[in-house]
């Protein structure tokens, strides 16, 4: 997946650095993501939701705010309003070049911001927040040992995360300030809370405000067992899965504008995202996907493997066949089940295959079938299971043509 590294200028005038990263084909939508306090567009969970989210289609904008990263200013006079009006400005520069963002996210205090710029954004349908303080003036809990001196010297320098920032009056008086409650009541617009119950930078009761305090509709997600800087991969790209299928409720994702003919077969293209050892982009279509391997074969298991879209196939195939044929029979089939399993066997212990020698694939198919079936409309709908287009071309003779890409 491609990302476009560029600049825009801030509130302040200075140069901001961004990074949006694309999906392999055209966007379904566009998302703005804020990350945490004196963290950075590059920070981890900032960089795996947002790749994670362009292979699911939707393109994300992750910046620098002033003076963090690569982007130019001086910390020491960012304020939280400043935040927010940076974030604004990346809305701007999106919608002047692309298109405007239908989905604002934000993490830690970036999910403070967000919530406070979502106003700002008129084409924005969905607001995610991940370990959000319901509050600004949280994050002054951070370094609250040296807050009496800011306020007696103008300003100090604290150590968060291992690194040394000088935080000025200004910046406390701008969090004490903000009425971030009074933004979220008039948010009117569709809110996904994102929180662990173990956060111990955040607190669990900054997610019940907020969740309290926004109007419908709004949705709650546990991030059990997560830290506040989701700093296992698994935790990020559950979030981006989540927030993928949330939005797709609130937002006009472009996808859905798409038609293809049924009979015309659709190219699948798959493509290293090199984020790990064998995570994949699958391209169908309108429709993005992950494949990876579990984490016993050395993969993260970000998302099926070769063998579990093979089987997720041939599953699918045959439980749209039942269906059909059950509507035109008139059977009263309520639900079809297909569970499959891949293995591999001795050729010697299978009678009736025509190989001796060596060892077999072999695929186990359990097909449930629910509702008031008689046993000859049961008999009659399996045997048609087996007949399905994906069943006849895998145990029919393949020919695979590879050859390298124009």
């Amino acid at each position: 997946m491609p990302t476009e590294k560029f600049q825009f200028e801030g509130e302040g005038g200075h140069q901001l650095a961004a990074a949006l990263d694309l999906p392999d084909g055209e966007p379904t939508a566009y998302a703005l993501f804020a990350h945490c306090f004196t963290c950075g567009k590059d920070v981890l969970a900032a960089r795996r939701i947002a790749i994670a989210l362009a292979a699911k289609g939707i393109a994300t904008l992750r910046f620098d705010f002033t003076g963090l990263g690569s982007s130019e200013g001086d910390f020491a006079n960012s304020t939280f309003s400043s935040n927010v009006a940076d974030l604004v400005r990346a809305a701007d520069h999106l919608r002047a070049t692309r298109k405007a963002p239908a989905i604002l996210i934000g993490h830690s205090l970036g999910g403070a911001a967000i919530l406070a710029a979502a106003a700002q954004v008129p084409e924005a349908k969905a607001v995610v927040t991940i370990a959000a303080p319901s509050d600004p003036a949280h994050v002054t809990g951070l370094f609250r040992d040296h807050v009496e001196t800011i306020r007696s010297d103008g300003q100090a320098q604290v150590s968060l995360a291992g690194r040394a920032f000088t935080i000025k009056r200004e910046f406390l008086d701008d969090v004490a300030e903000n009425g971030l409650m009074e933004k979220i009541k008039q948010l009117h617009k569709a809110l996904l809370v994102m929180h662990s119950p173990t956060d111990d930078t955040v607190g669990i009761g900054n997610a019940t405000r907020i969740f309290v305090a926004a109007r419908h509709p709004k949705s709650f997600v546990s991030l059990a067992g997560a830290d506040h800087l989701l700093s296992d991969r698994r935790d990020s790209a559950y979030v981006a899965d989540v927030i993928a299928t949330w939005a797709t409720r609130y937002v006009d994702l472009a996808a859905a504008e798409h038609t293809t003919e049924a009979a015309e077969p659709r190219r699948v293209t798959v493509r290293e995202t090199r984020q790990s050892k064998f995570q994949n982009t699958v391209t169908i279509g309108p429709h993005h996907l992950l494949a990876d391997e579990p984490a016993s074969a050395g993969g993260e298991d970000s998302g099926p493997g070769p063998y579990d879209f093979l089987l997720a196939g041939l599953g699918a195939c045959k439980s749209m066949t039942m269906r059909l044929y059950a509507d035109r029979k008139s059977f009263p089939l309520e639900r079809a089940t297909v569970t499959l399993n891949h293995s591999k066997i001795y050729a010697k212990d299978c009678a009736e295959c025509e190989t001796r020698e060596g060892m077999l694939d072999q695929i186990e198919v359990a097909i449930g079938l629910e509702g008031p079936l008689d046993s000859d409309q049961r008999k009659r709908i399996l045997e048609i299971a087996d007949k399905c287009p994906v069943h006849r071309t895998l145990t029919s003779e393949i020919r695979i043509v590879t050859r390298a890409a124009d």
